[in-house]
């Protein structure tokens, strides 16, 4: 299969590389940001979701894993629920908290953390069970990928004086 092509994907709540708004952090309400994306090529048959940090201390630290999201959706609504499977059809998977769907940042003081969203589109659902892992999500996904689309947020708590 040949390089994905670009998917453009946005959030109404932050810009690339801008920070994540407290309402979608631990700090706050710990809601998954409101996401959209455009039009994916021809022959997606559904989406995958990663969300994770790669400056985590111990490596990189998996905040969602979201898959078989129709092949019609062009967005995600804020505050996702945790639900193994959602009324669209589209499941979760734990995250590295531990907990099923969306974590969002909690970095340790100091600076600044990526929070990487990438939004993949697929050439078909995917034979996996809600609760896959990032790992296990990566695997199914080879080879399968038809676009992929990229958003960063920052987000840092301030070290203790």
């Amino acid at each position: 299969m040949s390089t994905p092509v670009t998917l453009d994907l946005q959030s109404p709540a932050f810009s690339d590389g801008f920070p994540i708004p407290v309402d979608y952090t631990a700090d706050g309400a710990n809601a998954s940001p409101p996401l959209r994306w455009a039009d994916p090529p021809a022959g997606t048959g559904s989406f995958a979701l990663i969300c994770d940090d790669p400056d985590a201390p111990r490596g990189t630290y998996t905040h969602w894993v979201l898959f078989n999201l129709p092949a019609d959706a062009r967005d995600l609504s804020p505050d996702v629920r945790p639900d193994f499977t959602l009324p669209n059809g589209a499941r979760q998977g734990l995250n590295d908290f531990g907990r099923m769907g969306y974590g969002g940042p909690a970095p340790p003081p100091g600076p600044a953390h990526r929070y990487y969203f990438k939004l993949y589109a697929l050439d078909g659902m995917l034979a996996l069970p809600a609760g896959a892992t990032k790992a296990q999500l990566l695997d199914a996904m080879r080879g399968r990928q038809l676009a992929e689309g990229r958003l960063v947020g920052v987000y840092g708590r301030e070290p203790k004086a």
